[in-house]
């Protein structure tokens, strides 16, 4: 069984989602609302990119060499016992983390089985934990399974770049989107969206709610049919 996914997002009113041309007073403010709503909201974890996660990670890479053959299957670390947790689809295993857990949240990785044994004892040794979604391709309904199955994990907030949303999106993945819309133009080009991923068809979405909070950021709540 999948867990129910919640998209939380922020973005300006073209979709924009990198704020550094945008007022800092209005970054700030929107980082506010913006967590507060992501604790309100309740997950048992959130969810990003490769991308977004390694904003976090800390230090240069620290690469492992081993001889050892570890078992495709999921593996939870000693001190990941339960959440709210922090997870990330690692497609290529190119994350380099060097800490296992994201103000709190133990992080789990979700790889290929294709991961080279050498990342995987690299994840073991901080403490990372991690499952499996396919061999050659990612299958996010498989992990959205296995997150439920492994780690217990039954709301989850998406809360990636326009890849990974686009991704879920199309896989017609997402229960309920949650919009933080700031009052700002932005026009940038080659910048990350909402969604960068093309949706073949277009997706309709029902409004559940709207919202104007301080600072004339708009909430909108939508669910998609």
């Amino acid at each position: 069984m999948k867990p129910y996914v919640v998209m939380h997002m922020g973005s300006s009113i073209d979709g924009r989602i990198v704020p550094s041309q945008w007022p800092q007073e209005m970054t700030a403010a929107l980082t506010a609302i913006y967590e507060r709503l992501h604790r309100d909201l309740e997950g048992d974890a959130w969810i990003v990119g490769r991308v977004t996660m390694a904003e976090f990670a800390k230090d240069d890479p620290r690469p492992v060499v081993t001889h050892e053959a570890f078992p495709r299957s999921a593996w939870k670390a000693p001190g990941a016992a339960k959440g709210p947790y922090a997870v990330a689809v690692d497609r290529g295993a190119k994350l380099h983390m060097n800490i296992n857990e994201i103000n709190g949240d133990p992080i789990v990785m979700i790889l290929l089985e294709s991961v080279p044994d050498n990342h995987l004892a690299e994840l073991r040794r901080d403490g990372i934990s991690y499952l499996f979604a396919g061999r050659n391709e990612i299958d996010l309904g498989l992990a959205l399974e296995r997150l439920s199955a492994y780690f217990g994990i039954e709301r989850l907030l998406l809360e990636g770049g326009g890849g990974i949303n686009g991704s879920f999106l199309s896989a017609g993945l997402i229960d309920e989107i949650s919009l933080l819309i700031l009052p700002v133009a932005d026009g940038s080009v080659n910048v990350p969206t909402t969604f960068d991923r093309p949706i073949e068809p277009a997706t309709p979405l029902s409004l559940i709610s709207v919202e104007q909070l301080k600072g004339d950021v708009v909430y909108l709540r939508y669910r998609p049919w």
